[in-house]
């Protein structure tokens, strides 16, 4: 899939990983929709970025705000939607049952409408609309690339929610692939391991020390930019289809 010239879709985009794709996607010639609920961030990277920028408020769980953005995606830039990348996500610490109880149904809910539900959104309607582009001369008509993380396999004691909901996207990765094989759609997943972006920040710094002495190789945190260029790899090799990449340094959650 060629990056300049296409429309691309950011979800989450305005923060961490998904500001590193966005800024990567416009560096290399995409039209590119922030799609994200912080507006203030959100406008203001627009601004800094100028040309074939636009930003739109989006609540990922709501389908009418998504559709919006996809819209504006495959319309205002005057340019076919062919790339979907879906970053917005949440966590939430807690066990299964703690010192005060049951783990609470409501932020395991909230959790998983984000993560997952709000994954899932972005994908169908992306992909629906690129259903109606024009093939390339490869027969592609669009990509989506979806977060997971290595939670997804080494949960952690305290991430019930995060690794349910990570899980739900590595193994919706294939159907979705295999669903979207016959309209030119590929999908693919990244699940990165720790990445030193807004969620990490607010660690103390001993724990965040503690993060960066367990990874092998390289002993440190991904970078935003990291993530941004293996996505960017996704798009442009069409062979990479219904795969979950690992992006960790080698790294194996511990228990706790």
């Amino acid at each position: 899939m060629q990056i300049g010239g296409s429309g691309a879709l950011v979800a989450g985009g305005a923060s961490g990983l998904g500001e590193a794709t966005a800024r990567r996607l416009h560096a290399d010639g995409a039209h590119v929709v922030i799609a994200d609920l912080n507006e203030k961030r959100g406008r203001a990277l627009t601004d800094e970025l100028g040309e074939r920028v636009s930003f739109v408020p989006t609540d990922v769980t709501d389908p009418d705000a998504v559709q919006a953005a996809v819209s504006a995606a495959a319309e205002l830039q005057s340019v076919p939607l062919r790339i979907a990348i879906s970053c917005a996500g949440i966590g939430w610490a807690g066990r299964v049952v703690g010192r005060r109880g049951a783990h609470g149904l409501e932020p395991f809910e909230t959790v998983i409408g984000v993560n997952l539900i709000g994954t899932f959104n972005v994908m169908r309607l992306a992909a629906a609309t690129m259903a109606e582009n024009e093939p390339t001369e490869a027969g592609e008509r669009g990509v989506c690339v979806n977060t997971a993380s290595i939670a997804a396999f080494d949960g952690q004691i305290g991430q019930i929610a995060y690794s349910a909901s990570k899980g739900a996207i590595v193994s919706m990765t294939l159907p979705a692939a295999r669903d979207l094989a016959p309209l030119g759609v590929r999908v693919c997943a990244i699940a990165p391991g720790t990445f030193d972006t807004p969620l990490l920040a607010n660690l103390p710094e001993s724990s965040r020390e503690e993060l960066r002495r367990v990874v092998p190789f390289p002993a440190r945190f991904g970078r935003p930019e990291e993530f941004a260029a293996l996505a960017i790899h996704i798009v442009e090799n069409e062979m990479l289809n219904g795969e979950v990449i690992r992006l960790d340094g080698a790294l194996r959650m511990p228990p706790r």
